[in-house]
């Protein structure tokens, strides 16, 4: 399976929060979207922790070279 890109992987989170939102899905359904929804949050904050170290590092090179 290919990694999911930050924005699938909001959009899905998006879609699985509306869907919790609304209550319509049984309490075994209700489990295994609120495991997706982890992993996805998961998937995305890791996403942004990398690009906020990248910029950081960016940053800094560019301060130096400054």
């Amino acid at each position: 399976m290919a990694e999911l890109s930050f924005e699938e992987a909001q959009k899905e989170l998006e879609s699985i929060v509306e869907r919790l939102e609304r209550g319509d899905a049984g309490v075994d359904e209700l489990t295994k979207l609120w495991e997706r929804g982890e992993e996805l949050y998961r998937i995305c904050a890791a996403k942004l922790d990398g690009v906020r170290g990248k910029i950081e590092e960016l940053t800094k090179v560019d301060e130096s070279a400054g």
